[in-house]
C-alpha cells in the first residue's frame, strides 16, 4: 500500500447515488477526513479489499453488487478498518445482519451531518481499542519501552543509534518513567547482549556497602566479610552495568567510580591489585546532575563522563497519547500470565485515565492496571471502576498552544471546556508566527503535510499575511 500521512484518517464511500456521495464527501473532510468515493461497487470492493482507509461507508442495495456480500468478504479479509451500512432500505433484520457480519453501526437514509458524525467518531474510537489490543498482544512479553508518541519516537531513535555502540548513556528522567527498561533495551540491543546485564540502585545502600557491592572485597576486609566476593564490575564483566540513581553516590565513592571508567580497573575493598574489566556502562537519575555539579555535590568530571550521550525519558502526563497502548499492553500482559480479568477498557474510561496527571507515571498506571484486573468481574473496565481520585481529578491544565500535530490530537482528546474549533485555529495561528509566518515551515515543524496544514488555515480563514 502506498504510504500516507497517518494523522490523516481515510474513509471509502461506496454508494450508487452520486448525491450521497458527494454529502458523505462534505460531512467527513469537514472533519479533516481524506475520503474516496466509488458509484460502481465491483471497482469499490477492489478498492475496499486493498486500499489503506480506516473506514468504509457502504450502501446495501447497489445494481452489480449487493452490500451485505461486500461487507461479509470485506470483514473477513480485513481487520484493520471499521464498516458502517448506509442504506434506504432499513429493516430490523437487515440491521441485525449487518452487525453480525461485522458492521461496526447501521445508519438508515436520510441521516444528519452530526448523526453521520456522531457514528463515525464512535466507530474511529472503536477502531482505536482494537489496534491497540491488537498490537498488545503482538508485543512480545519481554520488558519493554511502550509508546509510539512524538517524545517516545525520539526516544526509541536514539536507543536504536547509541545501543550498537559502546558509549555511556544517561538517563535522566522522574520516578517511575522507565529508566530500567530503557537500559534493559539498550543491552539487548547492543553486541554484549550474550553477556549479563547487571543492575544496582545505588540509593538502596549505605556508602560502605555499596563500595563493596561495586568494586568486590577480599576475605577479612572488614567485619563479616568471611570470604572474599566479587563486585559488580566483575560480574558484568565484557557486559553491561546499570547504577540508578546516581545522585546518590557520596563524592568519594564518586572519585572511585571515575577512576575506574578511566583505567578500567577495579581493586576490591581491602584489596592490594588491581583487575581489568571491560564493561560498558548505563547511568541513570531522576535529579538534573547539571545542577547538582553547580551544587558541589556531584563530581563535575564524572558528570562528563557520565553524559555522553544523553537520553531523556518523558513523563507520563507529557505523553498521554500513549496511555491507551500502555493499558492494553498491561492488560494482555495479566491475561498472558494466566490472570483472569477485564479484556477491554470502556472510551469513557480511557478518556479519564488521559486526564490524570499521573505523579508516578507508567508506574503508577501499571499498578492502577493490576488493581482493576483484581477488582473488576466485568470483562470490560468502565468509568464507575475507576478509584475516585481519577475520576474527580482537574484535567492536566494547559499551559500552552500545542505545537504539533500528536499534540493537538492528543489535547483535542482531552478538552472540556474550549471547542475544538478554537484549539484548531490557535494552533494554525501559532505555528505560522513561529515560523514568521511561512507556510511550508510551519506546516513541517508540526508533523503535517502542508496540504493538511493549509486545509486547517483555510478551515479557519487564516491567511499567511496576517500580522503576528
Amino acid at each position: 500500500m502506498p504510504s500516507r500521512d497517518p494523522a490523516t484518517p481515510r474513509a471509502l464511500v461506496i454508494d450508487d447515488e452520486e448525491v450521497m456521495l458527494e454529502s458523505c464527501r462534505r460531512i467527513l473532510e469537514r472533519g479533516g477526513w481524506k475520503v474516496d468515493t466509488d458509484i460502481d461497487g465491483l471497482r469499490g470492493r477492489d478498492r475496499a479489499l486493498h486500499g489503506d482507509y480506516d473506514l468504509i461507508l457502504l450502501d446495501v442495495r447497489m445494481p452489480q453488487i449487493d452490500g451485505l456480500d461486500l461487507l461479509a468478504e470485506v470483514r473477513d479479509r480485513r481487520s484493520d478498518l471499521e464498516i458502517i451500512i448506509i442504506t434506504g432500505f432499513s429493516t430490523i433484520d437487515s440491521a441485525v445482519k449487518a452487525v453480525k457480519l461485522g458492521a461496526f453501526d447501521y445508519l438508515p437514509k436520510p441521516f444528519t451531518p452530526d448523526e453521520l458524525r456522531t457514528r463515525v467518531e464512535a466507530a474511529m474510537k472503536h477502531l482505536a481499542e482494537r489496534r491497540a489490543e491488537r498490537a498488545a498482544a503482538e508485543r512480545p512479553l519481554g520488558h519493554c519501552l511502550v509508546g509510539e508518541s512524538e517524545a517516545m519516537a525520539r526516544v526509541h531513535s536514539l536507543i536504536a543509534q547509541v545501543a550498537p555502540t559502546d558509549a555511556t548513556v544517561l538517563i535522566v528522567g522522574e520516578s517511575g518513567t522507565g529508566k530500567e527498561l530503557a537500559a534493559m533495551e539498550i543491552h539487548a540491543a547492543s553486541q554484549r547482549r550474550e553477556k549479563p546485564l547487571v543492575s544496582l540502585d545505588c540509593s538502596a545502600l549505605a556508602p560502605g556497602l555499596l563500595e563493596s557491592e561495586l568494586f568486590g572485597h577480599v576475605k577479612g576486609s572488614f567485619t563479616g566479610a568471611i570470604a572474599s566476593k566479587p563486585g559488580l564490575f566483575e560480574i558484568a564483566d565484557r557486559g553491561t552495568l546499570f547504577l540508578d540513581e546516581v545522585p546518590s553516590l557520596t563524592l568519594e565513592t564518586q572519585g572511585k567510580l571515575l577512576r575506574v571508567l578511566e583505567t578500567g580497573e577495579i581493586k576490591p575493598v581491602g584489596g592490594v591489585t588491581t583487575k581489568k574489566v571491560d564493561i560498558r556502562l548505563v547511568a541513570a537519575a531522576n535529579r538534573d546532575l547539571a545542577e547538582l555539579v553547580k551544587e558541589k555535590t556531584f563530581r563535575e568530571d564524572l558528570y562528563y563522563r557520565l553524559n555522553v550521550v544523553p537520553l531523556r525519558l518523558p513523563p507520563l502526563r507529557e505523553r498521554p497519547s500513549d496511555i491507551p497502548q500502555l493499558v492494553h499492553h498491561f492488560l494482555a500482559h495479566h491475561r498472558r500470565t494466566g490472570v483472569r480479568g477485564p479484556r477491554r477498557v470502556a472510551p469513557e474510561a480511557i478518556d479519564r485515565l488521559m486526564q490524570y496527571p499521573w505523579p508516578g507515571n507508567v508506574r503508577e498506571l501499571k499498578n492502577l492496571v493490576e488493581r482493576l484486573v483484581v477488582t473488576t468481574d466485568e470483562e470490560t473496565i468502565r468509568e464507575e471502576h475507576l478509584p475516585d481520585y481519577i475520576v474527580g481529578a482537574e484535567p492536566v491544565p494547559e499551559r500552552r498552544v500545542p505545537r504539533t500535530n500528536e499534540e493537538l490530537k492528543a489535547l483535542k482528546r482531552r478538552l472540556v471546556d474550549r471547542t475544538r474549533s478554537e484549539l484548531e485555529r490557535a494552533f494554525v495561528i501559532e505555528a505560522l508566527r513561529r515560523n514568521n509566518w511561512n507556510v511550508s515551515r510551519a506546516a513541517k515543524e508540526t508533523g503535517m503535510l502542508r496540504p493538511n496544514f493549509h486545509a486547517l488555515m483555510r478551515r479557519y480563514g487564516v491567511r499567511a499575511e496576517e500580522e503576528a
